[in-house]
């Protein structure tokens, strides 16, 4: 337990985890040989041989599964996260569960609510999620499915599926110089 960690209330951390510095953990069950950096665990189960941090935020009710990869500027809430998956940088993955072998790409939101409810996102086994998707609860991302970058997805999508949720780019030529001649 590194410099400026603070630990409260009822924890468990297994053998050989390292933890901090600069972390808090509340309330919360710590695998062993479990590595979390400036981060803050609170309210949760984290397994045996996960890396959290730098700068993660696992929030209540977040169960984070063995073999976890869950990086810098990641936010997991009320989130069932399964063995061998990753969200490996600035990702927020609220009311979600993620299988195992799930790959979250940088970016990647579930959008869980509307501003009055909280819906639920599932994302199933061997999935593959593009860099900067957005996934709007209620949706299911099936088994082996992959989410192509960019796309905000607002449909389920089908076991090995792949989904493609943009506009086409346009490029509008001489743009730029048109506009300063006004």
């Amino acid at each position: 337990i590194y410099p400026g960690t603070v630990i409260k209330g009822n924890v468990k951390i297994g053998a050989d985890a390292t933890i901090g510095p600069n972390t808090e953990i509340v309330d919360s069950v710590i695998g062993d040989r479990t590595v979390i950096k400036q981060s803050v665990v609170c309210d949760s189960e984290v397994g045996v041989d996960v890396t959290i941090g730098p700068f993660a935020h696992i929030r209540p009710l977040s169960k984070i599964g063995d073999e976890v990869k869950i990086g810098n500027f990641v936010e997991t809430k009320k989130t069932v996260f399964g063995d061998r998956s990753k969200a490996s940088h600035l990702s927020y993955i609220g009311d979600a569960e993620v299988g195992t072998d799930v790959n979250l790409g940088c970016g990647s939101i579930t959008v869980n609510y509307d501003g009055k409810n909280k819906f639920l996102t599932k994302i199933e086994d061997g999935a593959f999620i593009g860099c900067n998707s957005n996934l709007v609860a209620p949706v299911t991302v099936g088994k082996g499915a992959y989410v192509a970058a960019g796309s905000t997805v607002t449909e389920d999508v089908p076991q090995d599926a792949l989904s493609i949720a943009r506009a086409r780019q346009v490029n509008k030529e001489d743009y730029v110089k048109n506009i300063h001649k006004k």
